[in-house]
């Protein structure tokens, strides 16, 4: 979205794009968990009297949208990208298939991964989490706004302090706004470190892919 009001900013996806590239030419492989914040949001529009379920299905396909769009700005950059959906849209992307998406990061793809779980009730964060352990990723990156987990919300509170480590259990004990329970949960549980870092920084994902202290650490 970037400063716009909604919608798609192009100068953030085609930033994006390059800094996949270079994480590409480092010898990462890369895959991407879009949401779909930047239209609208499941739990939003439920509360406004939209069912739930329909609610989160929008969002799921919201997702798509986004996810052709960074497919659209990878390729331009050079690189080979695949969009994998957790719901069918054959006309337009792949399935998640997990053993087809490993596959296409050996072939040196950068790989999308759209339509959330595939499931109502489960955020974006859910899935990335999921997506991670499926693939057996060495690193989740939470790419926001902010640089890293702070004991409050630093925009409102200008005491709150950032943490440069946190364990699983300390963020979810703390309720620290890092990432939803679930996902937070399913990460401990397999022991995918997760690293939070503000997306805007220039760099700040080749940094965390090298193993260098950008942002914070939950492990």
């Amino acid at each position: 979205m970037g400063k716009t009001e909604y919608g798609i900013d192009p100068n953030v996806l085609n930033r994006i794009a390059g800094e996949v590239k270079d994480l590409k030419s480092a010898g990462v492989e890369v895959a991407i968990v879009v949401g779909a914040g930047n239209y609208f949001r499941g739990t939003g529009l439920a509360a406004s009297g939209i069912d739930r379920v329909t609610a989160d299905q929008m969002g799921m396909i919201a997702t798509i949208i986004n996810s052709l769009a960074m497919q659209d700005a990878i390729e331009r950059v050079g690189l080979y990208a695949r969009v994998m959906s957790a719901i069918k849209v054959n006309q337009v992307c792949e399935d998640f298939i997990r053993r087809r998406a490993v596959r296409h990061l050996e072939k040196g793809r950068i790989v999308i991964f759209a339509a959330g779980t595939g499931n109502p009730f489960f955020t974006t964060d859910s899935a990335a989490s999921l997506r991670a352990v499926e693939i057996n990723a060495d690193l989740l990156i939470k790419a926001t706004k902010v640089d890293g987990v702070y004991s409050a919300d630093p925009v409102k509170d200008k005491s709150a302090t950032r943490y440069n480590t946190l364990e699983y259990d300390e963020v979810i004990e703390r309720k620290l706004a890092v990432m939803d329970t679930t996902a937070v949960v399913l990460c401990r549980d397999n022991n995918m470190p997760l690293r939070v870092l503000d997306m805007m920084k220039s760099g700040a994902l080749m940094r965390a892919a090298r193993g260098m202290d950008e942002g914070t650490l939950v492990s």
